[in-house]
């Protein structure tokens, strides 16, 4: 719930194919949990943020507001896999898939068996509970519910929903900023300050009907026996930061869902030790968000077709370990080529040669002779025909990314278009122009758009993606800056006439 940026929408766009996945027979028993951790986890204390993990013996982590410590987090409480673009942490191999473009990933649960998992966060704008005590009436409710988180959730389950038909269980957890409509009923009208009437929360009941399961309701399916509550936590209040007012209202807004082949069988909440309804406790209690561990039985689905890189930016010298599922025929490899290539004739690498390659295995390529640039592993059949794509950009060890505008200078009105190379990939990596001069760090910017977690790519600000349009005539640097903090890695100048 903490005061942040907004996050970017859900990248829209045209899916993958997704080949329906074959059950891969054998039940996996799954943790995972959704937490977050506040303003990177460092207002109370780091080291409880890692002892929460420790202690839910999680399987899979999905972290907000983490702010560039999700490797820090993993390395501190033993997780081996981390996904900068998603923010997740995990005991199992992430997959980044080709043409997912960040809008999900998958956990290989074994070789060639996968479930799919999303990260979101939605809007803290107008957070309905708090609006509900200050008088609003449930018909203003829904209205600004359809008009903030709504239309963010509508393409998450867009892009979900599919996965899950194809075979593969599918998980959507966050916070959620959004109660569930399966705990405002009439029977707990009444029972908490804020329950003043029962609302059928769009988000929630948009997720049921299209067939995803609220595992903690589910495990837990009287809201009068157990309410849930995970924001605000009871931690210690912090004189160097926000804090939630003491009578903010007490919500399950940290959910996970699931659909697809998938039985929950327990959820707990990790939180404050002492504190009531918390199945897990920490002391001191070290964010202002409770987490959700849900235990779930999965039936893995067979990986589609595709190859993943990782890292998505990897220094020259490095090795870039290519992983992939392939149908398995005689002469599949996997081929470098430079961005946009044709592997039967740009290829700058391959392998296996000779040894045939596996169904699924991963490849290591050492990256020394490669020049700084941007670049795609591409998975062939033996007759060069294109299964995947994956991009990843490769930069001198310790470069800082590539930034331009489209212009040197820009006539007032006139939309500008701030294009970089070599960014990180963070989930939360940002564009945003200052007045020249300013220092990013002071947090001054006069507009900002997320790079949806692309290493090359480009945004535009117009009127359609400021609030305040045009820039008055001046001198201005766009920045871009890394994972929703005030740390700018690159920039370019320009001017507005």
């Amino acid at each position: 719930m903490s005061v942040a940026m907004t996050q970017p929408a859900f990248a829209a766009g045209p899916l993958p194919s997704v080949v329906a996945g074959q059950a891969g027979g054998a039940v996996v028993r799954l943790k995972v949990m959704t937490f977050n951790v506040e303003y990177g986890g460092t207002v109370i204390d780091f080291s409880k943020i890692v002892e929460a993990a420790e202690v839910s013996d999680a399987d899979v982590i999905a972290l907000n507001e983490v702010y560039g410590h999700a490797a820090r987090l993993a390395a501190d409480a033993g997780y081996d896999y981390v996904s900068r673009r998603l923010d997740v942490i995990s005991r199992y191999p992430l997959l980044d898939p080709a043409g997912a473009d960040g809008r999900y990933i998958f956990v290989q649960t074994s070789p060639g068996q996968v479930v799919a998992i999303t990260n979101v966060h939605l809007s803290s704008a107008h957070y309905s509970p708090r609006e509900i005590l200050d008088g609003w009436s449930r018909k203003k409710v829904l209205r600004n519910e359809r008009v903030t988180r709504l239309p963010e959730i509508r393409p998450v389950a867009k892009t979900m929903l599919p996965l899950a038909d194809a075979g593969i269980p599918s998980f959507i957890v966050g916070d959620f900023n959004a109660p569930s409509h399966l705990d405002w009923v009439r029977e707990t009208v009444g029972r908490h300050p804020q329950v003043r009437y029962p609302v059928r929360w769009p988000v929630s009941l948009l997720l049921t009907s299209k067939g995803f399961v609220d595992t903690y309701r589910d495990a837990h399916p009287s809201p009068v026996a157990d309410w849930g509550t995970t924001w605000p936590a009871q931690r210690p209040r912090s004189p160097d930061s926000w804090n939630p007012r003491r009578d903010a209202p007490r919500d399950r807004i940290d959910q996970i869902w699931v659909a697809g082949a998938a039985t929950t069988v327990r959820s707990k909440i990790v939180g404050e030790r002492g504190g009531s309804g918390v199945d897990i406790g920490v002391k001191p209690w070290g964010s202002d968000h409770r987490a959700v561990v849900s235990t779930v039985d999965v039936t893995p689905a067979t990986t589609p077709v595709t190859v993943a890189v990782e890292p998505r930016r990897v220094s020259q010298g490095k090795v870039l370990t290519a992983t992939y599922h392939a149908p398995g025929d005689p002469g599949e490899r996997v081929v470098i080529v430079p961005t946009g290539g044709d592997p039967a004739t740009d290829a700058i690498d391959q392998a296996p040669t000779p040894a045939p390659m596996d169904v699924d295995g991963s490849l290591a390529f050492a990256t020394g002779a490669w020049a700084p640039g941007g670049y795609d592993a591409v998975l062939v059949s033996s007759t060069d025909a294109e299964l995947s794509r994956a991009g990843f950009f490769v930069r001198f060890p310790g470069a800082g990314p590539l930034v331009d505008t489209s212009s040197w200078g820009y006539d007032v009105g006139e939309p500008i278009t701030v294009r970089w190379e070599g960014m990180p990939g963070n989930r939360f990596d940002w564009a945003a122009i200052y007045r020249r001069g300013a220092d990013p760090a002071d947090g001054a910017y006069l507009a900002y758009i997320y790079t949806g977690s692309a290493v090359t790519g480009s945004v535009t600000f117009d009127a359609d993606s400021m609030k305040r349009w045009p820039l008055a005539p001046g001198r201005y640097t766009a920045w871009v800056l890394v994972s929703d903090v005030y740390r700018a890695v690159g920039g370019a100048d320009f001017v507005v006439r």
